[in-house]
């Protein structure tokens, strides 16, 4: 087994989901600094695409700042071959580790076999993840997936994924079907804790195994730890507008509102600079939506910022709803 990174950190894990459009250089640069989790990864990024021509086009998607370490990059389609190239490219990048994606629902990524679709070849999962450790040299290799396609099938599932030995499991705790349209099962990540233990009882044999959905805060994934035995708890959708989230050190319940405004406004500006001649600023609105929330005037001052067009409006908007006061 191959554990890399992982092996040096403390557990619980503490550690930041992927998400497409939304956890990119610029976002990952903001929480590193106001509040850094265990362990970062990527948006997911196309094996297919990372070794076409086209390579040159996905390159920003994989930018990373030495702040932001350990930095796993995540990877998803269904071509055993393109995995282990795919993963020779991510060692020369300088990543840390490397994470499978076997649990996107997307019907486009699916197209390819790829995603949760892997779920109903597991056979082919496991030759993905042998061709990208074969790849990845000494980073060590993940896979991020869920408890099923249709219906839970920890049971058979699971057992493929550890015979590939992989450093690290993370388990969204719904099948492939239920989407996020139903509360999180997370009795279901005890059940995969309880088997993997059954199946390597040498912890150096074994995978983590972290669980992942409907966790809001670190009280919450303490809690899940505590109730399932998992190694630790991958948080996404509680980030939005809080990138102090993982900070231990500071109440992120009362931000007040002058710095919450302050920090939408240097994530924007990471942004527009990282990013600004690859993506519209448009994409920066939904944070918009997340940071403007929760106090006098938010509604208001939401509506004005959606109808900015750059930067520098946005701060002069920012700035006359503040007033006096200074950012």
């Amino acid at each position: 087994m191959n554990f890399g990174f992982w092996a040096k950190l403390s557990k619980p894990l503490m550690v930041l989901a992927p998400m497409a459009d939304v956890t990119d250089a610029s976002f990952r640069r903001v929480i590193a600094k106001y509040g850094k989790p265990d362990i970062m990864w990527t948006e997911f990024v196309s094996c297919d695409g990372l070794v076409s021509a086209g390579q040159k086009n996905l390159l920003h998607d994989l930018w990373f700042d030495e702040s932001e370490r350990p930095i796993v990059a995540q990877i998803f389609g269904s071509n055993p071959d393109n995995f282990r190239e795919c993963a020779k490219l991510l060692v020369s990048l300088g990543f840390d580790g490397i994470d499978i994606n076997m649990g996107c629902p997307s019907k486009d990524i699916e197209k390819s076999g790829s995603g949760a679709c892997l779920i109903k070849d597991p056979d082919l999962a496991v030759r993905i993840i042998q061709a990208t450790k074969e790849g990845a040299g000494d980073l060590p290799v993940s896979v991020k997936t869920r408890i099923g396609y249709r219906e839970n099938e920890i049971p058979n599932w699971l057992p493929k994924l550890i015979e590939a030995e992989p450093a690290a499991i993370i388990i969204h705790a719904r099948t492939r079907n239920e989407m996020s349209k139903v509360p999180a099962r997370w009795e279901t990540i005890k059940q995969a804790v309880d088997l993997a233990h059954e199946l390597r009882p040498d912890a150096a044999t074994r995978p983590l195994i972290l669980g992942n959905a409907d966790v809001k805060d670190l009280d919450e994934a303490k809690a899940r730890v505590a109730e399932t035995g998992c190694d630790g708890v991958m948080i996404g959708r509680g980030i939005f507008g809080n990138p102090w989230l993982f900070n231990t050190g500071k109440d992120n319940s009362v931000i007040p509102t002058e710095e919450k405004l302050r920090v939408m406004l240097e994530h924007t500006k990471l942004f527009v600079e990282l990013l600004g001649h690859k993506k519209p600023l448009e994409m920066m609105k939904k944070h918009y939506k997340a940071y403007v929330n929760g106090f006098a005037g938010a509604a208001e001052l939401r509506a004005r910022l959606m109808e900015c067009e750059d930067y520098d409006e946005l701060e002069r908007v920012v700035r006359e709803f503040l007033g006096s006061k200074t950012l």
